[in-house]
């Protein structure tokens, strides 16, 4: 027994000791990092990493722990690299005394005493490779140990552990080197991310993969040998090679993941919605689907799934960081002009407002709204033509009409509130050219909106992330969706007409183009049941791509992605239409119900799909010089025919009769039947003037129909000829073959060279509905 002097000084000592323990580590904490310090990893919606973002030291260290490696991993790393890890003070004295004794006899490292709590020390604390930096390593083990749980060692040691170059962790590494996450590791590559720390220089795969290989066969050995695994899984894992995978960053969706980062800089954990295996097939698809055009030229792509509004792949640009293409400017965000991408949706809330049913007739010809002269892509024009072909035609003047009815302000309005914000110039208002592109848009909100069509008229914000809100506005009733997205569906895609090809089982589409003013922007945007595609090319400083347009360089794209979507039975399945829609025959030109239409006035019969039960008749004209367009009644003299007034006397036989009116506009494409069943009896002689004429008529002077024409001997140019109309003060528009050529002011003259050989149609058009009409020929 020890005296009781002896033991008061053990007991004295003891506190001394411990005393003196307490101040050196309350003057010398440990450096415990502040908060798990890791670089930025965005990764999709099933953990791939998609792109990440260096710490502040430059230092690549994803998130990880116990929790999300393999346990495969734990097991190499805990059986080579310290067996007594969970029963240790941070010391292992008997490890120690082996790998000094061992350094002894053989005067060499055979190996090391260090205990994984060592290792943390030292990558929390470098120190030298001498007595004196043993011993501070020693201590700060010591000290890790108090201030922390084993569990929190190890988690130090799984995100920090040194794997060569930037690179820190096992999860970092795994995805370096394997291309792989850590939580799904054979038994080889548990074994070779174990041993890489001891030497991660010496033994990279990249670099050394024959040094890596012989690393790692001496862990599988020890493993068998301590019968952590068995001999058969040991042999099978030598057989696996060690591939030399360069070391390469993920670098996926970097526009989004870009995008993200900057609005979490401190996350060290972003998760998308993104479909890993779509975001990487459909990055290659747009980079060779580019690779032909000129190479400032850059584009974007999204796809968003329509039950969940999430985002399934994001391409902000054809090739990240390509300088050329401008590849670090996010076109999804990016405002620009939106083309005619606009015009479902303002189909969609005439419909709701009551103005139109699915064939109500409109005017596609020359006409001014207020000096404002719309036309269409081609220039041509199609004179008569329904709501639903106007759409799918994507003709400019029907919807400029069908705009100036329903009003700008209020259109943008409801936009907006469907989640299509518009960007003016400082100081502008909405106006007329807002639905042929004249404001700025953005894909992403596009992309929200259209799919209202597939949703029931609800609108959505795309959402990135598994914790971005859901947001969702009515963007039109769930009929006029309907009706419009059926519109879409039966326009044909580009090389498949009705009935003449099989589309082979393909998702049906309700897709939409658009062309920006100059060929600056190309778009494409297009629905299915499940999801919605948006498609934008161009140049991102807005310089013009002539011959670039949606048609032909975006739809092509949209449909390849389209029908690489996964698929889900009955998207093509026949789809009932809702209550609130009908259908019923209408007739043109009055555009009412055929059962309330007179035979007589019934010129061209439809079906239409209509809203409410409302049919509305066609519009009436603008300008108070023309015709109203619908029913005209007037008498007529029963035993003459002649059409009488009000205020003529002498025909007491008379007869009530009525005709259907075209729009004045629309006469050049009527048929000479349709012309005359609109045309009135002519007055008897002594009845005075009520008013009613015919609409006039006017006179091409310079050109005499069914003329030929020859090119003049020695000229370089075609038959040059100088026209005028004669019979009209108004505005005059000229059409060539249908396509606008030229416009004069009353009997002006213009001069035209005529190039082209063949035959030929000139028609003048006068603002209050006069026309004429020659025909001729061209020889050269």
């Amino acid at each position: 027994m020890c005296s009781p002097r002896t033991l008061r000084l053990l007991r004295w000592g003891t506190a001394t000791l411990l005393a003196l323990l307490l101040v050196l580590d309350l003057a010398f904490p440990p450096p415990l990092p502040r908060s798990r310090e890791t670089s930025t990893l965005v990764v999709a919606a099933d953990g791939t990493p998609l792109r990440a973002f260096a710490d502040a030291e430059g230092v690549w260290r994803y998130p990880a722990d116990a929790k999300t490696v393999s346990p495969l991993y734990l097991q190499a790393l805990l059986t080579y690299e310290d067996r007594w890890f969970w029963r240790h003070p941070g010391i292992n004295p008997w490890a120690l005394l082996r790998a000094a004794r061992q350094m002894v006899l053989e005067r060499r490292i055979v190996s090391g005493g260090s205990t994984l709590t060592m290792q943390v020390a030292r990558i929390l604390d470098p120190h030298t490779r001498t007595p004196w930096g043993k011993l501070k390593q020693l201590l700060r083990a010591v000290q890790l140990e108090v201030h922390l749980s084993k569990a929190e060692i190890l988690d130090l040691y799984l995100e920090r552990a040194p794997y060569g170059g930037t690179i820190e962790g096992v999860e970092a590494a795994s995805w370096a080197y394997l291309g792989k996450s850590a939580a799904h590791l054979s038994q080889a590559e548990a074994a070779l991310l174990a041993v890489l720390p001891q030497s991660p220089s010496r033994l990279r795969p990249d670099r050394h993969p024959e040094a890596a290989r012989r690393a790692r066969d001496k862990v599988l050995a020890r493993m068998a040998e301590l019968g952590a695994w068995s001999a058969d899984e040991v042999a099978d894992a030598r057989i696996e090679p060690v591939v030399a995978r360069s070391l390469k960053q993920p670098l996926y969706a970097a526009l989004l993941a870009q995008r993200l980062h900057a609005a979490q800089p401190r996350a060290a954990h972003i998760q998308t919605t993104l479909d890993a295996g779509l975001q990487r097939t459909l990055e290659e698809r747009v980079a060779a689907y580019f690779s032909q055009l000129p190479e400032r030229t850059s584009a974007a792509l999204l796809v968003m799934d329509n039950t969940t509004l999430e985002a399934r792949a994001y391409v902000g640009s054809v090739a990240f960081g390509d300088k050329a293409r401008l590849g670090h400017v996010d076109m999804v965000q990016a405002w620009r002009s939106p083309g005619s991408t606009l015009k479902p949706f303002l189909y969609g809330m005439a419909l709701d407002d009551g103005l139109i049913h699915s064939e109500s007739l409109l005017v596609d010809a020359p006409q001014s709204f207020g000096g404002y002269r719309p036309g269409n892509f081609d220039a041509a024009f199609n004179g008569p033509i329904g709501a639903a072909s106007a759409l799918r035609l994507s003709l400019n003047v029907p919807s400029v009409d069908l705009l100036d009815r329903v009003g700008p302000a209020r259109f943008t309005a409801r936009l907006a509130n469907g989640g299509v914000t518009l960007r003016f110039p400082h100081g502008a208002k909405p106006n007329l050219a807002v639905i042929l592109g004249g404001t700025g848009a953005q894909l992403e909100g596009l992309v929200g909106a259209f799919s209202a069509f597939n949703r029931g008229g609800i609108a959505g914000r795309v959402r990135y992330t598994p914790d971005d809100p859901r947001l969702e506005r009515r963007m039109m009733s769930e009929g006029a969706a309907w009706i419009v997205r059926d519109i879409l569906e039966s326009n044909p895609r580009p090389g498949y007409g009705v009935g003449t090809f099989d589309t082979g089982g393909r998702p049906r589409v309700a897709w939409k183009t658009g062309t920006s003013f100059g060929y600056r922007d190309a778009w494409a945007i297009g629905g299915t049941r499940q999801y919605t595609v948006g498609v934008w090319v161009g140049r991102p400083d807005g310089t013009p791509l002539p011959g670039q347009y949606g048609a032909v360089t975006a739809l092509p794209l949209m449909f390849e992605v389209i029908d690489s979507l996964p698929r889900q039975p009955g998207d093509n399945a026949t789809r009932t239409a809702p209550a609130s829609v009908t259908e019923m025959d209408i007739c043109w030109p009055l555009g009412i119900a055929a059962e309330q239409t007179p035979p007589s006035m019934c010129h061209r019969r439809f079906p239409a799909m209509v809203l409410d039960g409302v049919v509305p008749p066609t519009f009436a004209e603008r300008d108070a010089r023309l015709w109203q367009s619908g029913r005209l009644r007037f008498e007529v003299d029963a035993v003459t025919g002649q059409r009488v007034s009000v205020d003529c006397n002498g025909h007491p036989a008379r007869e009530q009769r009525e005709i259907a009116r075209w729009p004045a506009l629309a006469s050049p494409w009527l048929s000479a039947a349709q012309r005359q069943a609109q045309q009135l009896p002519v007055l008897a002689a002594d009845c005075p003037d009520d008013g009613r004429q015919s609409r006039g008529v006017l006179h091409i002077d310079g050109l005499n129909d069914q003329s030929t024409l020859a090119r003049p001997p020695g000229a370089t140019h075609g038959p040059r000829l100088q026209l005028r109309a004669l019979g009209s003060d108004a505005t005059v528009q000229w059409l060539l073959d249908g396509r606008w050529i030229a416009q004069t002011q009353g009997a002006r003259v213009f001069m035209r060279d005529f190039e082209d050989a063949g035959e030929h149609t000139l028609t003048a058009l006068s603002d209050d509905g006069s026309w004429a009409r020659v025909r001729f020929r061209v020889v050269h």
